[in-house]
């Protein structure tokens, strides 16, 4: 079992972001310290009512401080871009990263964000479907010619291609069936998102083993999952986790399993219950064995939410770094 940091790159309004930089830049020290695996962030553009930092060049500034561990954004959003560059772009920090980057995709669900960046929601499916492929040729061939729906390259090179031979292996996410078998035929792993609770984490597996073997593809030799994690009581970081979880309602995200979106604080422990990891450090490797027993081998814990301090998010990665090495024995 893999423990990597989904780094928490979202705040509130008025937050000092310089300080934020600064307080990046110092978990992903301490993640390197205490036995994490990989570090990964996330993506999304008019983020309103939160302040983001972009994926990319966060993930740029970060390679250095996190030298020798996987990285990676979960998830770039595919359809609002060009594959062009998004291949380039990922091959530029698999060199930085030492041929240890992870190109992790999803559709992207707000509609805002596909308005803003000028790209139809309707088209978001075939877009990705057509780009993905595209990307795998840009990475390992040496002209790449292409006419297709979207997307049309008249036999060109990519500027760089990754350091790793091949390019980098491909994440896709998604809550729905559709888009777990979509993982299948296209990816080389599935990413468990953190809205999922634990059965259907258990039946979507499932879906994706299913969906390979009929294909005619290998097995998958990794399945990574994200989950919301607190080493100490859920009652420490209660209030950012259910702002954070009320700003998804708020963006649509509506994937709420038992506990309906708008009785989410009424029911928020129960929905934690469901698909968090919190708890103290013999709880959190209880928890963390049972996602092995799935089958889940790479779990990205994201240990802070907006309005959560700097200080509580490293006694966690601290109490982490502790539950790690008792994983390794």
């Amino acid at each position: 079992m893999k423990i990597g940091l989904y780094m928490a790159t979202q705040w509130r309004e008025g937050a000092d972001l310089a300080r934020e930089t600064a307080n990046l830049v110092e978990q992903a020290r301490a993640v390197k310290a205490n036995g994490f695996a990989s570090l990964m962030v996330g993506q999304h553009f008019v983020s309103e009512p939160l302040q983001m930092f972009q994926a990319i060049p966060l993930l740029a500034r970060l390679t250095a401080e996190a030298e020798g561990l996987m990285i990676g954004p979960a998830l770039v959003l595919l359809p609002m871009f060009s594959p062009v560059v998004v291949a380039e772009e990922a091959a530029t920090i698999d060199w930085f990263s030492g041929g240890n980057y992870v190109l992790a995709l999803g559709l992207g669900y707000r509609k805002e964000e596909f308005e803003s960046l000028g790209v139809p929601y309707a088209e978001r499916v075939p877009r990705f479907e057509e780009a993905v492929p595209l990307i795998r040729k840009l990475w390992s061939e040496d002209k790449v010619t292409h006419r297709g729906r979207f997307y049309s390259l008249p036999g060109v090179r990519a500027s760089v291609k990754p350091k790793r031979k091949g390019g980098p292996p491909i994440w896709i996410g998604g809550d729905a069936e559709p888009a777990v078998k979509r993982a299948a035929r296209l990816g080389d792993a599935w990413v468990v998102s953190p809205m999922m609770a634990h059965d259907e984490v258990r039946r979507l597996i499932g879906v994706f083993n299913e969906t390979r073997k009929a294909a005619g593809l290998a097995p998958a030799t990794t399945f990574p999952a994200i989950r919301e994690c607190h080493v100490g009581p859920l009652a420490e970081v209660r209030e950012p986790l259910l702002y954070k979880y009320q700003a998804y309602s708020s963006w649509g995200q509506n994937d709420t399993g038992s506990v309906p979106a708008d009785s989410l604080a009424k029911n928020f422990d129960r929905f934690a219950a469901e698909r968090f990891v919190i708890g103290d450090e013999a709880q959190v490797l209880d928890a963390i064995e049972r996602y092995r027993a799935l089958g889940i081998d790479h779990l990205l814990l994201r240990v802070q939410w907006p309005g959560l301090g700097q200080a509580m998010a490293l006694r966690s990665i601290e109490r982490l770094g502790k539950v790690i090495a008792k994983l390794g024995k």
